[in-house]
């Protein structure tokens, strides 16, 4: 009977042990994913501002890129074999070292810088993939993740292009604005789009979350990422000429904004993520004890009913059956025949 109940938990036990397992391993792969894209952040954010230098007539890219792309790669090398991105960096590098090579007018050229930021988009939306950062089970990381996976950096990629678009609708023909006109208006809209939805997803983070920080950390990063957003389209001026000293120092205002806010998410994200896995730790820690105590009680169950049963077939030999004593009635045959030998 004993056993009979044993077994049952012992399976009860392999399956909750899996579990925890499981998550563990899948915790630890969205820690990589949240690392990756805190290097990813940097590069789209370099990537606008060579854009906007290289319309302006500067072909060497900034500095910053240079860095930013290192970065990537540094944590490419370590974390693309898990997360399988090591083909799709090696393609958008190459992409990002041909830009200072891109000839043509300004329109050839940001279509160059347009290819390569929707290749850096593709790579994000990849990291949350593979990472399974886009499929988390956690209402706060799932919508910070997305914030910082989709919003911010197609934010940051549709705001460049309006600015950068409200450039050259400026300065263009009338041939030319039947093809800058829509796409101009498309990033002014996409803007919007992204912007309400950032807010949106940082909302319904601190709506849900268990951290104690996250509400206050992000409220000053998301008011300054919009006062930026919102003074970049008012230099950009849809339907008018753009001011291009509104533009410049709201484009300043909007990249340290950005880096602010891309910050304490991932900063957010990460210490969400060992929080759950100091949890796990523990489940870990007491199903393993509890494996440890049904291992011995299913030991104590096979073991003692077999030394129960050999202590009784063991023979009994009691001082009583050893003992012979002659009683009183009793002939010794013994004594009688010592005696008649002695006649």
């Amino acid at each position: 009977m004993t056993v009979l109940i044993l077994v049952p938990a012992g399976v009860l036990f392999t399956r909750v042990w899996s579990d925890v397992s499981d998550r563990r391993a899948s915790t630890k792969l969205e820690q990589m994913g949240v690392e990756y894209l805190a290097a990813l952040a940097p590069l789209v954010s370099s990537l606008a501002e060579a854009q906007s230098s290289a319309l302006s007539g500067v072909s060497d890219p900034p500095v910053s890129l240079t860095t930013a792309v290192n970065g990537v790669a540094a944590v490419d090398q370590r974390l693309g074999g898990d997360l399988r991105t090591r083909d799709r960096w090696t393609g958008l590098r190459q992409k990002i070292e041909l830009l200072p090579k891109t000839t043509g007018d300004p329109l050839t050229v940001l279509q160059a810088h347009v290819e390569v930021a929707d290749l850096t988009l593709a790579l994000y939306e990849a990291v949350r993939d593979n990472s399974e950062l886009a499929r988390d089970p956690d209402n706060d990381l799932a919508h910070l993740q997305e914030a910082v996976g989709v919003d911010l950096p197609t934010t940051v990629v549709e705001v460049s292009r309006m600015g950068d678009y409200s450039q050259l609708v400026a300065k263009a023909t009338a041939t030319q604005l039947a093809q800058l006109s829509p796409q101009f208006g498309a990033a002014v809209l996409a803007v919007n789009t992204y912007v309400n939805s950032l807010t949106d997803n940082l909302q319904a983070a601190v709506d849900n979350t268990t951290s104690g920080t996250l509400s206050g950390s992000l409220v000053s990063g998301l008011d300054s990422f919009r006062r930026g957003v919102e003074s970049l389209t008012r230099g950009a001026n849809p339907g008018g000429v753009p001011n291009a000293a509104t533009m410049a120092t709201a484009q300043s205002q909007l990249q340290v904004s950005l880096s602010n806010l891309s910050t304490i998410t991932v900063r957010e994200m990460a210490t969400l993520l060992q929080d759950r896995l100091d949890r796990l730790a523990y489940r870990e820690a007491e199903t393993l004890a509890a494996g440890v105590l049904i291992a011995l009680l299913i030991i104590g169950a096979v073991v003692l009913p077999l030394t129960g049963r050999r202590r009784r077939g063991r023979p009994i030999h009691s001082e009583a059956a050893r003992d012979v004593t002659v009683g009183p009635g009793d002939v010794d045959t013994t004594r009688r025949e010592h005696a008649g030998a002695l006649r």
